[in-house]
């Protein structure tokens, strides 16, 4: 239960029902191996957080784009509400650290999978709505979801972004060299760099190719801005 105390400051909420939370970071693999009910994992709730996540950031976009039409708008809360989206908050909330999970899905790198920890954050939405009502909800979408999206956006859409930035003010093309592999078949760990000609710009690492590669452009990105300031 220390853990979940270290969690609640981080999110700057308190549980009045603990249980909620603990029941929010319960992975189905958990709850199979222990052999508990199936609705003793975190699914129902991750299916509460999802509508209420939906209608906060629909009417956080509603009233902050008052001239922005419906299709624009849906577009954008898709965008915001993607599993990369919500795995880049898991990751600045290292939510896989307090995840509870079975063996199995430890051993094969699940603390760190994108569709397991964006999950869980659907899930703690729902656990504090439960618990502390639409505003406690609503409080912690806007501090940790509806913020920062320019950054957010940067992470997950990071490889497009490098190469319209690279088309407009360099001749050479980027590309991505894979430094490293490291680890077993079931839990690898792949370092890759970001190369604009002969010049490395960013290095990133992550459990699939594709993952190292957006890292790579997201920190090569952040260099060449610093360029420029």
């Amino acid at each position: 239960m220390q853990r979940l105390k270290e969690l609640e400051k981080k999110i700057g909420y308190t549980f009045q029902k603990k249980e909620l939370l603990q029941k929010a970071m319960m992975h189905s693999s958990y709850t199979n191996e222990k052999h508990m009910k199936k609705q003793d994992c975190n699914e129902r709730l991750e299916f509460l957080g999802d509508a209420v996540l939906e209608l906060t950031t629909s009417e956080a976009l509603f009233f902050d784009n008052p001239s922005m039409p419906e299709g624009e708008l849906t577009k954008t809360r898709a965008s915001i509400v993607c599993e990369p989206a919500l795995a880049f908050v898991a990751k600045e909330l290292m939510l896989g650290s307090y995840l509870l999970l079975g063996k199995g899905e430890e051993a094969t790198g699940g603390r760190q999978r994108d569709s397991i920890t964006s999950d869980a954050v659907e899930a703690l939405i729902g656990a504090i709505y439960l618990d502390g009502g639409f505003a406690s909800a609503k409080e912690f979408i806007q501090n940790f979801i509806l913020s920062d999206l320019e950054n957010k956006k940067l992470f997950y859409d990071s490889k497009t972004i490098l190469q319209e930035m690279v088309q407009a003010k360099f001749t050479e093309n980027v590309r991505y060299v894979l430094e490293k592999e490291e680890g077993p078949d079931h839990n690898k760990s792949f370092t890759t760099s970001a190369y604009i000609g002969e010049e490395c710009y960013g290095t990133g690492s992550g459990r699939t190719k594709k993952a190292s590669e957006q890292e790579a452009a997201y920190q090569t990105i952040l260099m060449l801005r610093k360029k420029e300031q």
